[in-house]
């Protein structure tokens, strides 16, 4: 017998060799049907692997990440299947599951279009109906590379050759049999619907020196009617796709004569971001930080003592040289080891932690063009930066403050469905991060700690730590259901490490401060394309660009409308005028397309009494008042919305 200890701490015995599922049916027979994927000591696995040994388990439904992986690896492997049988001699790269479905590289022996998808599909669901087992197979090395250089799949061979011998894993289901680590369903009867949703080209294992595969993406589920709700989440992401919004609301704009990736800032769109910028500055001057400004570049050597180099290096923009051979800059791809000089100015007391530096500060990677989206992704942008410096016993509290803030902009911008994920460092893979054991795990409970005492719904991220500690990634589900990482704080101790920062402490002994990293924006770029896309472009009141439109039913009222305009903008009221000579029903239409959210008509009645009609975006028309009326009404519903952090 062997003891299985489930999450919730229970411990129950079972006989060795039992599988997951065994134990699910066990448990509940919809349990049983409704679980797709199992952790066994913290190894996500198929359900269908005996369990040979004591072990915790959890069980994963398809409402758990884990669950969604293994069923669109699953559904990659059925695609793979349905290729091979359509195409003859096809050639497999690799198939994994991502974000939102599946995708695998192929290649081909004849092209296929968009067209062919359908095809593709039918095969699939075909195929998915027999409910083939997934049979997992451990293979020697040997067999495994003669397996595939007799199918003549190069491709399989080259990733064979790098893998050690002894923990090479076949897969089969149906005809077809793939190299795969799994984990996989136990059969394919558990996809019930697919779709493949484009072709795009990807050079094999992502050098561009190799030969273009074809890459087939997709999405599946285990209902139809989830796969209907996806494919209206589509089009109503293309709605309000940022790059879409942004043109028509003029925020900003991209130039090739600038260069890929660096936005362009229009009017609407600068007074948009500097109204955000100056909301954050007025919640970090409550919280007692201090406003720096550094250099857009710094010495090489500041970035390779901060680690920077080693790890942005190969995505930086190349470094700058000088006339000078002994001087070399680079672009700053980070503004923390600014700010550790900034620190170091003069010497510090224990009395004058914690410090607080706060920047706007604007960071250069060079991604590859093919990556770049819109604002998402982009070369040059600036971070909502900050780094708080403090002793060891202030680390949990000025922890929570900085959570605190987050908080309070998200309830600010209607951000109300998120999970704060706590991304640790990879414990079998600790060569990716730079510091000691000790210092990691002290800056992992401090998170972990700080989280538990504001009872925020979390979940831990192996392997997703910053290079220098761990972190808390505050993950956002914007209005039609997509996952944003917006926010994030981390707890460093390797930076005061690295560029000898101190304090004298009470016992006139030098000590090391402790730095937290923190930008609950993100970066303004992608802040702001987020909160389009969740707005759909209808911002809050106190952060849209034009708050009313004032329209003259005809020109005889053009000059009163110029006069309610300015009125209007006397008393902070972000008001423009719509002279155009159109009918009043076609000014009304466009400027809802605009996503202003009062349109203020005047006529001949309005004129006379000093009034304006007003209609409100989406609600419809709210009488007439005066422009004094209006404008504390626009004063009184901005107060709402921007309500004082802690009320």
């Amino acid at each position: 017998m062997i003891k299985i200890t489930f999450p919730d701490g229970t411990v129950r015995e079972y006989e060795k060799g039992i599988t997951a599922l065994q134990i699910a049916e066990k448990i509940s027979s919809r349990l049983a049907q409704e679980v797709m994927a199992a952790t066994v000591n913290g190894q996500v696995c198929d359900l269908m692997l005996p369990i040979e040994q004591d072990a915790t388990l959890k069980l994963h439904k398809w409402e758990d990440r884990e669950a969604q992986d293994t069923f669109h690896h699953t559904s990659s492997h059925l695609l793979a299947e349905a290729l091979e049988s359509l195409y003859p001699g096809v050639k497999f790269g690799i198939g994994p599951s991502i974000e939102n479905g599946f995708y695998y590289d192929v290649d081909l022996p004849e092209p296929i279009t968009d067209a062919d998808l359908k095809k593709i599909e039918n095969k699939m669901v075909e195929l998915a109906r027999n409910k083939e087992p997934l049979v997992r197979r451990e293979v020697p090395k040997a067999e495994a590379l003669e397996n595939f250089t007799q199918k003549g799949d190069q491709y399989k061979v080259e990733l064979i050759q790098d893998l050690e011998d002894g923990k090479i894993t076949f897969y089969t289901n149906g005809a077809f049999t793939d190299l795969c680590r799994g984990p996989h369903l136990p059969n394919t009867g558990y996809i019930k619907a697919i779709k493949l949703t484009s072709i795009a080209g990807a050079y094999w294992r992502g050098n561009e020196n190799n030969k273009m595969l074809t890459r087939i993406y997709g999405v599946s589920f285990p209902k139809k009617s989830m796969l209907d709700e996806y494919l209206a989440m589509l089009e109503e992401a293309k709605k309000r796709d940022h790059r879409k919004l942004g043109k028509e609301l003029e925020l900003f704009h991209f130039s090739q004569r600038v260069g890929q990736g660096l936005p362009l800032w229009l009017p609407k769109g600068a007074a948009l971001r500097e109204r955000l910028e100056n909301f954050l500055r007025a919640v970090q001057k409550k919280h007692g930080y201090q406003q720096v400004i550094t250099p857009h570049i710094g010495m090489k050597d500041l970035y390779v003592t901060s680690g920077h180099y080693a790890k942005y290096g190969a995505d930086s923009f190349r470094p700058i040289r000088t006339p000078d051979e002994n001087e070399e800059f680079l672009l700053k791809p980070m503004n923390c080891p600014h700010h550790c000089e900034v620190y170091k100015f003069k010497p510090r007391s224990y009395r004058d932690l914690p410090l607080r530096f706060a920047e706007f500060g604007t960071v250069y990677r060079y991604e590859q063009s093919g990556e770049l989206h819109g604002l998402t992704r982009v070369r040059g942008f600036t971070q909502d930066d900050a780094h708080i410096f403090c002793r060891p016993d202030q680390l949990s509290e000025e922890f929570k403050k900085v959570i605190d803030i987050v908080l309070y902009i998200f309830k600010t911008l209607s951000f109300e469905n998120f999970t704060a994920q706590i991304s640790l460092r990879d414990p079998n893979n600790k060569t990716k991060y730079i510091g000691t054991d000790e210092n990691w795990e002290k800056a992992e409970s401090a998170i972990i700690e700080a989280t538990k005492e504001k009872g925020l719904n979390t979940v831990i991220e192996l392997g997703e730590a910053a290079f220098y500690g761990p972190k808390l990634d505050f993950m956002v589900r914007d209005a039609i259901g997509r996952k944003w990482q917006l926010g994030t704080i981390q707890v460093d101790y390797n930076l005061p490490e690295r560029f000898d920062l101190t304090y004298t402490g009470t016992d006139d002994k030098p000590h090391r401060p402790i730095m937290i990293h923190r930008a609950p924006f993100g970066s303004m770029e992608r802040f702001v394309a987020v909160l389009l896309e969740h707005t759909g472009g209808k911002f809050p009141l106190w952060l849209t660009p034009d708050q009313a439109v004032v329209m003259p039913i005809s020109e005889k009222f053009n000059d009163y409308a110029q006069a309610v305009t300015d009125k209007l903008n006397e008393l902070d009221v972000r008001a423009l005028t719509d002279l155009r000579n159109e009918k009043i029903g076609r000014k009304i239409r466009d400027n809802e397309l605009k996503k202003i959210p009062y349109l203020l008509i005047v006529g001949e009645k309005e004129e006379a009494e000093g009034l304006v009609s007003v209609r409100v975006q989406g609600e419809g028309d709210k009488g007439a008042m005066t422009i004094e009326q209006f404008a504390a009404e626009v004063a009184l519903k901005v107060k709402e919305e921007v309500r004082p952090i802690g009320e």
